[in-house]
């Protein structure tokens, strides 16, 4: 007699662990988008970068939020976590045309998180006003962390939009119960026209009928 193995095939293990491959990827692009789209929305509201300007009294302390600095982080996270969710309203070439905006949008805060770190124009424009001279600076730069911060948002909106690209073909989308049913339906059998009532003679000439045919 033959010996009979009970190993499954390949492809019967592979479309067994592929839904739960994909509500992983799913779950995992749903936190990831979230969570850095909120990291660098707080991010811009927070202080960036520190310094001092030299006034008639001494040294007057300045500091510059991340919107001070630059307003890209914070529209971009908007426009990152308005594509996370578009990617379940979209399929096939929408989806991958969405999914690669909100990977665009995680690498856009990315960038002026950083490029942010090399800009004194903020602390500047407030030196010059607290010293009543526009050629007035700022001095003793310091930045703190809240740029790298906000540039790990990015990161984390990029990862999102990579796996939505990469998995996002398996997700489910939006349910369509709203949407129109494209099979025919059967039309119901019309009542019969009363000629004495005249609300069922109007009904018969909106559907198109002849009230005064009998059937």
């Amino acid at each position: 007699m033959g010996c009979v193995t009970a190993v499954p095939h390949p492809r019967t293990e592979a479309a067994a662990s592929s839904p739960r491959g994909g509500r992983r990827s799913l779950a995992a692009a749903l936190v990831l988008g979230a969570v850095g789209a909120a990291v660098a929305l707080l991010s811009s509201r927070q202080t960036w970068s520190e310094g001092k300007a030299s006034v008639v009294g001494g040294a007057f302390p300045l500091a510059a939020k991340g919107s001070d600095v630059t307003g890209v982080p914070a529209a971009l996270a908007i426009v990152g976590l308005a594509a996370l969710f578009a990617v379940f309203a979209v399929r096939r070439a929408g989806r991958v045309v969405v999914s690669l905006l909100l990977a665009l949008s995680g690498v856009g805060i990315v960038a002026a998180a950083l490029q942010g770190l090399n800009d004194t124009g903020a602390l500047d424009e407030k030196a010059a006003a607290a010293a009543g001279d526009t050629s007035g600076s700022v001095e003793a730069l310091t930045h703190t962390v809240w740029p790298y911060i906000g540039a790990l948002g990015g990161l984390l909106l990029l990862c999102a939009g990579l796996l939505a690209l990469v998995f996002g073909r398996g997700w489910p989308a939006m349910s369509g119960r709203y949407e129109r049913d494209p099979s025919p339906r059967s039309r119901r059998p019309a009542k019969a026209v009363d000629p004495d009532r005249p609300e069922d003679v109007w009904k018969a000439l909106d559907r198109g009928e002849d009230p005064t045919q009998e059937t």
